[in-house]
């Protein structure tokens, strides 16, 4: 459960018609994961609407998805908060309730030095013993994770196990393998103007932790393997390559906006967004549909 690599699929929360939380679709959604060779599952992040879900909903989403996938497949939720105490209880919650593992971020907007975010990571992981890793992604949380701050969380950590890493530097990404080897798995966002799937693989990372595989799962479940031998390499750049026009697509507008509305498509139970979100619509929407029946996503991966 530990060895993070592949594809991990950050998925949506989909919704009824009357905003429920829709379980079935969530299902529905998770064993299409499983079908096409995703390696893990991340619940509750961006992706997931986590900012516009109650606390009551983030617990029940944690206790169905682990029905679903318990033995099936890895998942690991967010236990990003507003505090350090709030990371805490929630992380414990999903330990509790026999989560694979649980993710960290800083808190959001409150612009905190390397020291404070170090003892914020620190007691965050100090207080769980199942696996657990850090989301760097200082453009929506305002601060940057330093390697050497990684670097000691590792070396405090046995159960520190994954590096998820979302930001335009291939620095970033060769300082934290330099610095912390094997014992910590990189895996990167695949963001297209951030562009580091194959900088990330290249350097030693083990995947990619992704939205592209909710609408191209067994796609990006291929083009995510680590890079173990030149057969991988070559086929690597060859998916990507060829996938890349759609992946700019689905990031036409911040997560899950595009991911919803793809999996519409698809006739997937995607749902609606919550406000203050906006649906995908109009022209966007047409060249969407168009650009996945021009290159096969709805022929492979169509319900209707």
């Amino acid at each position: 459960m530990t060895n993070l690599q592949g594809s991990w699929v950050a998925m949506p929360t989909p919704f009824t018609e009357d905003d429920k939380i829709d379980y079935q679709g969530f299902d529905t959604l998770i064993q299409r994961q499983i079908k096409y060779g995703t390696s893990q599952l991340f619940v509750l992040g961006s992706a997931g609407e986590v900012t516009l879900l109650t606390q009551e909903e983030k617990q029940d989403i944690v206790r169905e998805v682990i029905k679903m996938t318990k033995g099936k497949i890895p998942v690991f939720f967010s236990a990003s908060a507003m505090t350090t105490d709030q990371s805490v209880e929630f992380a414990k919650f999903c330990e509790k309730e026999g989560a694979d593992g649980v993710i960290f971020t800083v808190p959001p907007y409150v612009l905190i030095p390397q020291t404070a975010a170090y003892i914020h990571l620190n007691t965050c992981m100090s207080a769980v013993d199942i696996p657990c890793g850090i989301y760097n992604n200082p453009s929506r949380l305002g601060v940057q994770i330093m390697p050497e701050t990684i670097k000691k969380l590792s070396d405090n950590h046995s159960n520190f196990v994954v590096d998820k890493e979302a930001m335009p530097s291939v620095e970033q990404l060769v300082q934290v393998q330099r610095l912390c080897g094997d014992k910590i798995k990189i895996m990167c966002c695949d963001y297209p103007k951030y562009s580091i799937v194959i900088p990330t693989l290249a350097v030693g990372g083990t995947g990619t932790a992704n939205i592209g595989g909710n609408i191209i799962p067994e796609e990006a479940a291929s083009y995510s393997r680590p890079w173990t031998n030149m057969e991988i390499v070559e086929d690597c750049r060859r998916d990507y390559f060829k996938w890349f026009p759609l992946l700019q697509k689905l990031y036409d507008f911040s997560n899950p906006i595009v991911i919803k509305a793809a999996l519409n498509i698809l006739g997937l139970p995607g749902g609606h967004l919550r406000k203050p979100y906006q649906a995908y619509g109009g022209n966007r929407l047409a060249e969407l549909e168009t650009m996945m029946g021009e290159m096969g996503v709805i022929d492979k991966y169509g319900m209707k």
